[in-house]
């Protein structure tokens, strides 16, 4: 092996010495490929700017760019007929973001919605005394986490109503409130779908939620009640193709494995659930999320985003964008 010019001998291991990198080839700049151009940079924003400015401020690359097309896509479904289901964890509702949300299915663009047990909780709560979420540290302590009396009683009450009647978990928890005349029923998720004729859906698994420690519990029901939930979900669903938007906001496990399965199911009964967008808003990346919404689901057709941000941050400015690409005109 020959030495390079001016390097020592001594530079050598096992018969290697330092490449010549003098005799590389070069190309210039101008001829080069790039992926951001200064007409791509953010735009500065002055007082008086519109918010349709602003968000056409936001550079366009990477999830600025992703951002603007999960809006498009929304409101592009919204156009169609098309479904555009929100698949949320309890911390959507606990961070205060029902309002929205309601908003999104009065206006009619929201046409279903997935919740976790503890969307349920907390939205059942919220409408009853206007609070929740407990100091789980504190109350876990003396084994008071949880126990909340009219929580446990009211909600396995309004599920073994509700299955009776071969209603699932959303729906028996959205009539409860409204026939007990919470005081806050406005404010509440699952009695807002009741009143715009939205279906809202309820997935558990047994031992996760607070109401299945109670003595009023039945095993039976809470899971007739949520099995009827997975076949209505999975009716949405059939729908989703050719247009329609899949967005899981904050579940990190059990939405993102429910929906894979429904749209298993879907697939396998002929309905052609392809070219859909998917997106994840998560205030951090998880797994299932990223393959069983964002990837697996749209290999064959669709586009699926990730989208990292705070919900108190990433939901109100998703809907204020969403009626700016509609122009209000819903």
């Amino acid at each position: 092996m020959g030495l390079v010019k001016g390097v020592n001998q001594t530079n050598k291991k096992d018969g290697y010495t330092p490449i010549d990198l003098l005799k590389v080839k070069t190309y210039p700049i101008k001829d080069r490929k790039n992926k951001v151009k200064i007409e791509d940079f953010a735009k500065v924003c002055s007082q008086d700017s519109s918010f349709k400015y602003f968000i056409n401020s936001l550079p366009k690359v990477l999830a600025g760019n992703d951002f603007r097309n999960i809006v498009k896509s929304i409101a592009s479904a919204y156009k169609e007929s098309k479904p555009v289901i929100f698949a949320m964890g309890g911390h959507v509702i606990k961070c205060g973001l029902g309002p929205i949300i309601i908003d999104l299915m009065k206006r009619g663009i929201l046409t279903a919605i997935a919740m976790n047990g503890s969307g349920s909780i907390h939205d059942f709560e919220i409408a009853l005394i206007g609070e929740t979420s407990e100091d789980v540290a504190d109350s876990i302590e003396d084994g008071s986490f949880g126990m909340a009396e009219e929580t446990g009683r009211l909600m396995n009450e309004a599920i073994k109503e509700g299955v009776k009647h071969g209603m699932g978990m959303g729906e028996s928890l959205g009539r409860k409130i409204l026939e007990i005349d919470a005081p806050f029923k406005d404010l509440s998720v699952l009695a807002s779908a009741i009143k715009f004729d939205v279906p809202l859906t309820i997935h558990v698994a047994i031992g996760t939620d607070i109401i299945h420690q109670h003595g009023h519990a039945d095993g039976a029901s809470i899971g007739e009640a949520s099995f009827i939930d997975f076949r209505i979900l999975t009716s949405c669903i059939t729908d989703l193709g050719d247009g329609g938007v899949f967005i899981n906001m904050g579940s990190a496990v059990l939405l993102p494995e429910v929906f894979l399965k429904a749209l298993s199911v879907a697939r396998n009964l002929g309905y052609p659930v392809f070219d859909f967008t998917t997106s994840d808003f998560d205030m951090i990346k998880h797994y299932r999320p990223s393959e069983n919404v964002v990837k697996r689901p749209t290999i064959k057709g669709g586009t699926g985003y990730s989208i990292t941000g705070h919900h108190e941050l990433m939901i109100p400015l998703l809907h204020r964008s969403i009626l700016e690409e509609l122009g209000d005109k819903t």
